[in-house]
């Protein structure tokens, strides 16, 4: 998957949403997306998030992922042509040098197909170490944050 195929990127609600076109080899031998396939399309809605949000304001944050878990709702089935998902990405929770995002991958009929936290560390790209999440970084995060953020 890749930036060719995505269909429609837009902001809504504090929800960032990217449609994405799938392909054939997206799918298992029984019409179902693999399950690192899920994966992948997240790691390119977390990459579009971080492009729109905090590149294109010319903040130039670096961001390894700690932590990812899939809850893996219902398949999605090939329908014999190309279709697309959309996956919607939210800030669940902003510690010190970390923060959770939410994806939630949905079909091209809008059903909840799979949810994926990750949790993701700012790193000092010269020393490849944690670092204090930024005054900058924390408040465009928080302008996408959906639920309490703890405090530390």
């Amino acid at each position: 998957m890749s930036a060719q195929n995505v269909v429609s990127e837009k902001t809504k609600d504090n929800v960032h949403a990217l449609t994405v076109g799938v392909r054939w080899s997206d799918f298992d031998m029984y019409g179902h997306m693999m399950n690192a396939n899920f994966i992948e399309l997240a790691q390119e809605a977390r990459l579009a998030f971080a492009m729109h949000h905090f590149y294109a304001r010319g903040v130039n944050m670096v961001a390894f992922v700690r932590h990812i878990e899939a809850d893996y709702v219902r398949p999605i089935k090939w329908d014999g042509r190309h279709g697309t998902v959309t996956v919607e990405t939210t800030v669940v929770r902003l510690g010190t040098t970390s923060f959770t995002t939410r994806q939630t991958i949905k079909d091209a009929q809008g059903q909840v197909a799979c949810v994926i936290d990750c949790v993701q560390v700012t790193i000092d790209p010269a020393t490849q170490m944690p670092r204090e999440v930024s005054e900058q970084e924390r408040n465009i995060i928080l302008e996408h944050a959906v639920v309490e953020l703890e405090q530390q």
